[in-house]
């Protein structure tokens, strides 16, 4: 099992959060955050041996990539590709997942997630993705590693996919976060657990699902071999 978490966002919970992750998704500088912060995450990963993965999302910085934008796969597959290439110019990764709105096309979208698929295969590295949808199937498709993803803070839907946040109770809270994280672990439908690092009390979220899992006998890892 994995524990990753989505930073580089600038969402000021970053550091609270490393101390208790595996691997940390961090954004590119489009949707959010900044070149800087971005640096500087990629920095502090490399100072504590947390694992890298880039966490391209929409150029849409007033939403904070979480509304879908009207673009073409090709588009998609530029704005992914940019922004990926930007991070494996600063170090290592070891896999891709889109955020927000960009996910959730993926998802559901074939022709989309085979061009994110196209792009982690061009740095040789994997994809994570829920189980049961796109993202999975086009790494499969792609012949590179699919990770199987749950949500420690997100109620989950039937299909798997994520609640919308504005409905009542799709942030769950830290009790709930914890539970939902251990039974994730255990059911075996999961390769990876992710803790959103702009939600609220995301850094002790972190460390109860940690201890959490250690309490369980839970051994946790990083997903793969980073590769450039």
């Amino acid at each position: 099992m994995n524990l990753n978490a989505d930073l580089g966002e600038g969402a000021g919970e970053d550091e609270a959060i490393l101390a208790h992750v595996d691997s940390a998704s961090v954004g590119c500088g489009v949707h959010a955050g900044s070149v800087s912060i971005t640096i500087a995450t990629l920095s502090r990963c490399r100072e504590l041996g947390v694992e890298v993965g880039a966490h391209p999302g929409y150029d849409d910085r007033s939403n904070f990539g979480r509304v879908e934008v009207p673009i073409s796969v090709d588009e998609i597959e530029a704005l992914v590709a940019f922004q990926v290439a930007g991070l494996v110019a600063l170090g290592p990764i070891a896999y891709v997942k889109p955020h927000g709105a960009l996910y959730r096309r993926c998802q559901h979208d074939q022709a989309a997630a085979d061009a994110l698929a196209r792009v982690a295969k061009q740095h040789r590295v994997g994809l994570i993705g829920q189980p049961g949808l796109e993202i999975i199937e086009a790494a499969e498709r792609a012949a590179i590693p699919g990770y199987r993803e749950g949500f420690a803070d997100r109620r989950m839907l039937a299909d798997g996919s994520l609640a919308p946040r504005h409905e009542p109770g799709a942030v769950l809270e830290p009790e709930d976060a914890v539970l939902q994280a251990i039974e994730m672990a255990k059911s075996g439908r999961y390769d990876t657990v992710c803790i959103h690092g702009d939600s609220p009390g995301a850094g002790r979220v972190a460390a109860a699902v940690r201890r959490a899992l250690d309490e369980a006998g839970i051994a946790t890892a990083p997903l793969g071999t980073s590769s450039s």
